[in-house]
């Protein structure tokens, strides 16, 4: 899965000489919050945010008499003189992982896409990564997610579908996730069906735990004192 099937291509940018306000405009009309700043050879300079644009924004606590001489700084700002030019940036050819770790340790909300000349080809936000996971993961289909702790070595996955599709059930998708008692695993099985009774009764009779995703997922938080 490759960020260039992913990605938004037609880009709203902005030039660097743009007002501030000519920025706010822009995001606001397109209901974005990001703009990739550009030159005349689309070649990415930064980017700008609304939170750099409300940044700049003069305080609404503001006293009356410096309220008039804020507005007019304002006014003569530029794009360039709020956006972000260490940009961190993914290729066309990254995969959607990689996109998701950068914005897990960045807490960047979205990416331009460059290519190695340094052209802006698109940008990936965070609804772009889950909108793409939703279709691989098959959970736009009625179905049910099970969670089933394994032991941490070979047969177990073959085990475990082969179960499941002895039952005639599809699979929307299958996911295995760290489990924190060494040695183990979590084996999250998205199933096209809501009657997964009897799947769960022989996953047990076949000695496998299982447990309630949401339980599992609360279990994995910090505990704090």
């Amino acid at each position: 899965m490759f960020v260039t099937n992913s990605m938004q291509k037609n880009v709203i940018t902005i030039g660097k000489e743009a007002s501030i306000f000519e920025a706010r405009d822009k995001m606001a009309a397109n209901k974005i919050r990001h703009l990739p700043v550009i030159d005349s050879e689309n070649n990415l300079l930064g980017v700008v945010t609304d939170r750099d644009v409300r940044s700049a924004m003069p305080s609404v606590f503001a006293d009356v008499c410096n309220l008039e001489e804020e507005k007019k700084k304002v006014a003569e700002l530029k794009v360039k003189d709020i956006m972000t030019t260490n940009v961190t940036t993914v290729s066309p050819m990254h995969t959607l992982q990689d996109a998701i770790m950068l914005i897990h340790q960045t807490r960047v909300g979205a990416f331009p896409v460059v290519d190695e000349d340094g052209k802006l080809k698109g940008i990936i936000s965070v609804r772009d990564l889950l909108r793409a996971f939703v279709n691989v993961l098959g959970i736009e289909e009625p179905g049910m997610l099970l969670c089933i702790l394994v032991e941490n070595k070979q047969g177990q996955m073959k085990r475990i579908v082969d179960a499941i599709t002895e039952e005639k059930i599809s699979f929307g998708s299958i996911l295995v996730a760290r489990y924190w008692d060494e040695g183990k695993r979590a084996v999250f099985p998205y199933l096209l069906t809501n009657n997964v009774a009897h799947i769960k009764r022989k996953l047990k009779s076949m000695g496998f735990e299982l447990l309630d995703p949401m339980k599992w997922y609360l279990d994995q938080l910090p505990k704090h004192e």
